[in-house]
């Protein structure tokens, strides 16, 4: 098969979860399919050899610059959701539409939302040419917004936030509901999210292609774990990862330092948010902002936390501490989307006490640390390979 796949960023190195998912699914098709991909690429940067190498055709054009007037004007003057506009780029679109006239495609498959607007432009020439389109949904996105505007109205100073966020799920309920029942193939990342899609319109008929891990390169890393660390990664500007650390940092975190006073806690991932800056002024709490390897913050850790109030999808973050042996504390929103069970691959709690609790317990139990994280390592390689995932993948492509 010949394929194009769309990305809102070059999906290597992946350096976050769009670009691990975008990534585990390109690398693994491109081992038996001609793949092009055209993707957005921040001004400068250019493909790595190793994506270079896995691509019959790369092109990249530099993100949309959007100003906070702009934003305001569509938001006024559109019915689109903002996602719609985040990425839209009549140069891309030019470049996609100068592609599909040129070759023929067995399928476009559209990575997210942001760029679900490319898929519906040129659906009627592909689908003319034989071609399909596969809409990959990361995130049930409606959903997530949603979310979002209730946690913010539990909070006066964040009632702002809400009346966006209201706006948006509504906004989003259409727009992805469009985008869904035009592409030939929906993509999702779970059961839940597949759920949640098919509210929107029960005729939907979603495929679960779950988020998924290279487990071999988590194999291989020397692990120094560092005393009663504590550690959470993730995109540090996305807002579900800043409600978790500020709810961490206000509930739970005070009642971890009054019982183990020498426990350090490691924030570490890309653009910290200056709503982050509250916890700076606590010596034990470190920000780290963009890191080498991921794997070394991880491997540090004696208990990874996953605190996630807001949200959607499966989460790369568990799947990573989970490869790399880690025990866990989460959120039953946080391992939305896993088969796990609670005290076995980790620990699932949703109240301060209880997170706390189980973040002490572990602390004070290597042996049990131990234990726990070689049963999520087992879970992992079992059912979240991507040398699983990506033949489910290529059958519905095949499909007719």
């Amino acid at each position: 098969m010949r394929l194009l796949i769309l990305t809102p960023q070059l999906p290597y190195p992946p350096r976050q979860g769009t670009a691990l998912r975008n990534w585990g699914l390109l690398s693994g098709l491109a081992r038996r399919h001609e793949v092009w991909l055209l993707s957005f690429a921040e001004p400068g940067e250019t493909a790595h050899p190793t994506l270079a190498a896995a691509c019959a055709r790369i092109a990249t054009f530099p993100p949309p610059v959007r100003s906070t007037s702009g934003r305001l004007r569509r938001l006024a003057t559109s019915t689109l959701p903002d996602m719609a506009w985040r990425l839209w780029s009549p140069e891309f679109l030019a470049q996609l539409r100068a592609w599909l006239s040129e070759t023929a495609f067995d399928a476009l498959q559209v990575e997210g939302i942001e760029l679900a607007r490319y898929g519906l432009a040129v659906g009627p020439e592909l689908r003319a040419r034989g071609g399909r389109v596969v809409f990959d949904d990361h995130n049930c996105e409606y959903l997530l917004q949603q979310r979002s505007a209730e946690t913010d109205l539990r909070n006066p100073r964040r009632w702002h936030a809400a009346a966006y966020s209201f706006v948006q799920t509504l906004r989003l309920r259409a727009f992805e509901r469009h985008a869904a029942r035009d592409a030939e193939v929906t993509l999702v990342v779970s059961r839940q999210d597949g759920a949640s899609l098919q509210r929107l319109d029960p005729a939907l008929r979603p495929h679960e292609i779950p988020n998924g891990i290279d487990t071999a390169h988590y194999d291989g890393f020397a692990v120094s774990e560092e005393g009663d660390a504590i550690v959470f990664t993730g995109k540090m500007d996305f807002r579900p990862n800043i409600d978790a650390m500020l709810w961490f940092g206000a509930e739970v975190w005070p009642r971890i330092k009054a019982a183990r006073p020498n426990t350090r806690w490691w924030i570490v991932g890309q653009r910290p948010s200056p709503r982050l800056d509250i916890l700076r002024g606590d010596a034990s709490v470190i920000i780290t902002g963009t890191v080498d390897d991921i794997r070394a913050e991880i491997g540090r850790a004696a208990v990874y936390i996953a605190p996630l109030r807001v949200g959607g999808g499966t989460r790369f973050k568990l799947l990573e501490a989970m490869a790399m042996r880690r025990a866990i504390v989460t959120t039953g929103l946080g391992c939305e989307g896993f088969e796990v069970e609670g005290g076995r691959e980790m620990i699932v709690a949703d109240t301060p006490g209880t997170f706390a609790r189980g973040v002490l317990a572990l602390l004070a139990d290597p042996a049990r640390r131990a234990a726990m994280g070689e049963r999520g390592h087992g879970f992992v390689r079992a059912s979240y390979d991507w040398s699983a995932i990506v033949p489910r993948l290529e059958a519905l492509l095949r499909k007719r």
